[in-house]
C-alpha cells in the first residue's frame, strides 16, 4: 500500500513537472467526466486567443478525494503550478487556514467585480473567510434536494411532495406497500449511507434545524439524534430504505435505483434529473424535484456542495490567473457550462436566461433550494472529524451502537482530535 501512494505522489509532481514553463503560460488543473475536460480544454483554448495569456491543463482523475490529493502535494510544495485550480467547497477551510490560496479580494475591488451576481449563501459562507479575504469564486453550485415520482404519488392519492420527514415516511411506506405486490425489490426512499462524505451531507440535512446545520460541538444534541435515529429506522425499523443502504450506497448507486423503477423517493444532488429523464430512463417523464423536508418548526436545510475556483498563493502569474477566474465565473461561460454540461451555474442570473431555461425549466426550482443551502463547518481540519463522523454514524445504520451512543462515542472522538489539532 505504501509503494502505491508513494507511486501516485510521484505521478502527481512528473505531472506537474512536465507542465514546467519553457515560456510563461498559465497552468489550470482541473478534473472530471471526459466531456467536462474536453470543455475546459476548448474555454482554455478561447481564453488564451482572447487574452493572449497561454494555459495549459493538468487533467486530473474523477474521484473527489484523489483529486484533492493532486492538488495539496504541489500547494505543500509550494510549488508554482497549478496557478489556479478547482476546489471542492469542503477543501477551502482547509487551504485558506494553510495560507495556501491567493487573496482574491484586491482583485476583485480593483476591477469593480460584482460579487452580487452570486449567489450570496454561498459566496459569503464558503468563499469569504474569518479575516475578510476572499478565498476562491464559486463556479458550480451543488445542494441536496428530493426526487420523487409524480405518478406514484398520484396514483396512491398524494397531491403534493412531502413537507415534513414523518410524511415522507408515511409516503413512502404506503408506495411501498402497494408497489412491492408487482415488484418485491421496490422501496420508498433511498439515499447515502455508505461510509463516506456523503453521509454527512445526508445526516446535516436529516437533522435539519437550521444555521447550525451541523456543529461537531453538540453532537448529541436532541436534533442529531432523532435525525440518525431517523435513518436508522428507516434501514431496520420501517424500512423504507434497502438493506444496503449503509454498505453501498453512494451517489450513483442511488440514482441507479430510483431510475430503474425501484423507488419513491431520492435524495440527491442536482445532476440525476438529467439522467433521469434521458432518453430511455424508465421514469423519463415521471420525475419532480422539491425541498427536502424538514422537522415541524425546522426549516428545510441542503447540503451545498459544489465547486470553486482559486489562484495558488505560489503562481508566478496570478494577475493571469485572475484573468481566468474572471473568465470562467463570467456570465457567459457559466452560461455555457450549464447548456453543455448541465452544471448549476454560481451566478444568479443565468438563472433567469431563457435559453437555459428552455434547456432546463427545473432551474427555476433550484434557486429556491439553494437559498437554503449550508456548507458544512469551515474548519481547517474538518476532514478528519467528517472521517470520525462518518464512521460512527454508519455504526449506528448498521446496527453496531444506538444512536445516541454512536454519537456520544463520536462527540468524545472529536473533542480528542480537536484538541490535538490545536497543540
Amino acid at each position: 500500500m505504501k509503494n502505491i501512494v508513494l507511486a501516485g505522489l510521484a505521478a502527481v509532481f512528473l505531472a506537474f513537472g512536465a507542465c514546467a514553463k519553457k515560456e510563461p503560460q498559465l497552468v489550470f488543473s482541473v478534473g472530471g467526466a471526459p466531456n467536462e475536460v474536453e470543455l475546459w480544454e476548448s474555454l482554455a483554448a478561447r481564453f488564451s486567443a482572447e487574452k493572449g495569456v497561454k494555459i495549459s491543463i493538468v487533467r486530473q482523475p474523477t474521484d473527489s478525494d484523489q483529486r484533492r490529493q493532486g492538488v495539496l502535494v504541489p500547494l505543500k510544495a509550494g510549488k508554482a503550478d497549478p496557478d489556479v485550480f478547482l476546489a471542492d467547497i469542503a477543501w477551502l477551510p482547509q487551504l485558506a487556514a494553510s495560507g495556501w490560496l491567493e487573496d482574491l479580494r484586491p482583485y476583485a475591488e480593483a476591477d469593480g467585480t460584482d460579487l452580487k451576481a452570486f449567489w450570496p449563501n454561498v459566496v459569503n459562507q464558503a468563499d469569504r473567510q474569518k479575516d475578510g479575504s476572499l478565498a476562491a469564486l464559486p463556479v458550480y453550485v451543488d445542494a441536496g434536494l428530493l426526487y420523487y415520482r409524480t405518478d406514484l404519488l398520484k396514483k396512491y392519492g398524494f397531491k403534493a411532495p412531502p413537507v415534513l420527514w414523518d410524511d415522507l415516511r408515511a409516503m413512502a411506506e404506503k408506495v411501498q406497500a402497494g408497489e412491492r405486490k408487482a415488484d418485491p425489490s421496490f422501496y420508498g426512499f433511498v439515499w447515502q449511507g455508505a461510509q463516506y462524505e456523503g453521509l454527512v451531507c445526508d445526516f446535516m440535512e436529516f437533522a435539519s434545524y437550521g444555521a447550525k446545520a451541523l456543529d461537531f460541538s453538540r453532537l448529541t444534541s436532541p436534533e442529531d439524534v432523532r435525525a440518525l435515529t431517523f435513518m436508522r429506522d428507516a434501514v431496520s425499523g420501517s424500512r423504507i430504505s434497502p438493506p444496503n443502504t449503509y454498505t453501498e450506497m453512494k451517489e450513483e448507486e442511488v440514482r441507479a435505483f430510483f431510475q430503474e423503477g425501484h423507488a419513491a423517493f431520492e435524495r440527491n444532488w442536482p445532476y440525476a434529473l438529467g439522467l433521469h429523464e434521458q432518453a430511455g430512463s424508465p421514469v423519463r417523464g415521471k420525475v419532480g424535484i422539491a425541498p427536502l423536508p424538514r422537522w415541524p418548526g425546522g426549516v428545510s436545510v441542503s447540503a451545498l456542495g459544489g465547486w470553486h475556483i482559486a489562484v495558488s498563493k505560489f503562481s508566478d502569474d496570478k494577475k493571469g490567473a485572475w484573468e481566468f477566474v474572471k473568465f470562467v465565473t463570467s456570465r457567459e461561460v457559466q452560461k455555457e457550462l450549464a447548456l453543455k454540461l448541465g452544471w448549476n451555474p454560481a451566478r444568479m442570473d443565468v438563472y433567469k436566461d431563457r435559453d437555459v431555461l428552455k434547456a432546463y425549466p427545473y432551474f427555476a426550482k433550484l434557486g429556491e433550494i439553494f437559498r437554503n443551502a449550508y456548507p458544512r463547518p469551515a474548519l481547517p481540519y474538518y476532514t478528519q472529524l467528517s472521517a470520525i463522523l462518518q464512521r460512527h454514524l454508519n455504526a449506528a445504520l448498521s446496527g453496531a451502537a444506538a444512536p445516541g451512543a454512536a454519537l456520544a462515542a463520536a462527540q468524545a472522538e472529536v473533542k480528542s482530535a480537536e484538541e490535538r489539532y490545536r497543540r
